[in-house]
């Protein structure tokens, strides 16, 4: 197998597609000739041509209302917003029509679109470039949420979004697609590196919604994240020495409660890690679920490590980013002894 970072698997899963299936398009600001700003389009309008791989305006309402008109006449478009951070003029498209359409119609029209996105911080993009709004849409009935962790899960995860004949978002934790920033010396001490490239197949395959990963399994203790914060918690409880089982949910909509529950139900200890802000986060859904499925099975209180209530601060990125020191704090009141 190929070795690939995620823009080369998210770039590749796109390939596979509009290759496989001629109702595929791609739109988006900049992705044809410049190859989007991250350049995780590049190659594909030169070789599948400016009808399927297009260059839209400056308009984000306009780019998903384009692409539910598109889908409802049979196409599967796959939407790029540049940052996650401009996606709120769209939101009136996504939340008032994309994900009623199969609801309001009986199921008479459906509307088989993903909307790719750039997420989190990592890269000194500030307010406007670091959002991280992916609880948002969980609250949204009809649409389906993904965030990957890595290159193999990216790929796969894109392609099953693409052929599913409902709304799919899909964001992509821009602090993974390359890797480390060398000159980051505040940077927290998370080995970036190891998580660079992986293992991802040439071609076709899929990775379902709905099914988490067990990325280590663990008898002390349950981790529970998504997208950048997977390898901050695995390299923070690798570093206290405790032997976490950690879960990365790869999809929040659909929820793999389950594998949450199972999990806790086996350690009796749980953390939940988020880069998202912590007021009304994902994490608190999370924790709800543990609470009332796993209550008796608890030995400690359920601890959240996630960011801070304002703004992505530009000068401040590191202190606002929930670092391997804050989820090691977490990890060391979840350890407590009952």
């Amino acid at each position: 197998m190929a070795q690939m970072n995620m823009i080369q698997a998210l770039n590749s899963a796109m390939d596979v597609m509009l290759g496989r299936d001629p109702a595929v398009v791609l739109m988006g600001e900049d992705i044809g000739y410049f190859g989007g700003v991250f350049r995780v389009t590049e190659g594909l309008q030169r070789k599948y041509g400016e009808h399927r791989v297009l260059d839209t305006p400056i308009a984000e309402g306009g780019i998903v209302g384009a692409a539910i008109g598109m889908a409802v006449n049979g196409l599967r478009p796959v939407a790029e917003i540049q940052f996650a951070d401009y996606i709120y003029p769209g939101f009136d498209q996504i939340a008032s029509e994309l994900a009623r359409l199969r609801y309001r119609s009986a199921g008479d029209f459906f509307a088989p679109v993903t909307i790719r996105t750039p997420c989190g911080g990592g890269i000194r993009g500030g307010q406007t470039h670091s959002q991280s709004p992916e609880g948002i849409f969980t609250h949204v009935c009809g649409i389906k949420v993904v965030m990957p962790s890595n290159p193999f899960d990216a790929k796969g995860l894109l392609i099953t979004a693409i052929e599913d004949d409902d709304p799919v978002i899909f964001f992509e934790p821009k602090r993974l697609y390359n890797g480390p920033f060398d000159g980051d010396t505040n940077r927290p001490a998370v080995p970036w590196s190891t998580h660079k490239k992986g293992e991802v197949p040439a071609g076709h395959y899929t990775v379902p919604l709905g099914k988490a990963d067990i990325v280590r399994a663990g008898k002390d203790l349950t981790i529970i994240s998504y997208g950048t914060m997977v390898h901050v918690a695995a390299a923070a409880a690798a570093a206290q020495g405790i032997d976490a089982e950690i879960i990365d949910l790869r999809s929040l909509v659909p929820l793999d409660a389950d594998s949450i529950c199972s999990s806790v139900k086996k350690t009796g200890r749980c953390v939940v890690a988020h880069e998202a802000t912590r007021f009304s986060g994902f994490g608190a859904e999370i924790v709800s679920i543990i609470q009332e499925e796993c209550f008796w099975d608890l030995l400690a209180p359920i601890q959240r490590v996630a960011g801070w209530d304002t703004p992505y601060p530009h000068a401040f990125e590191w202190e606002y980013f929930p670092s391997q020191a804050r989820v090691a704090a977490a990890l060391k009141v979840a350890m407590e002894p009952a």
